[in-house]
């Protein structure tokens, strides 16, 4: 399984990238890689002001090829499939308030 690190320097990235209407959540991951709808992988996630890496694995859900129209990075989504340490919930917490925001993000 491919393996991509995702790491998030400060909230307003990881708002941009989180995926929220995802049932089981998900996140935008920039790249210029090439993947498959469903095709699995595993996220290696660093958060902000975070001292360790978690791990989950998931699938990928949206694809922005490079060049689209509406000028957003190139990129795929990732739902969450196996989330043992909770990233989820760690990324709606630091968050808060803004997942109530209208501004624009890497997918809305």
């Amino acid at each position: 399984m491919q393996e991509l690190l995702v790491d998030f320097e400060d909230t307003r990235e990881l708002y941009k990238s989180y995926m929220p209407y995802l049932k089981t959540g998900g996140l935008f991951v920039r790249t210029n890689m090439q993947f498959e709808m469903s095709q699995p992988l595993a996220l290696r996630i660093s958060l902000p002001d975070a001292l360790e890496e978690n791990v989950i694995t998931g699938e990928v859900v949206w694809i922005t090829p490079q060049g689209s129209q509406n000028a957003n990075p190139p990129g795929i989504g990732v739902s969450f499939i196996d989330d043992k340490n909770q990233v989820r919930d760690k990324i709606e917490k630091m968050l808060g308030g803004m997942l109530n925001s209208s501004d624009p993000t890497y997918t809305m």
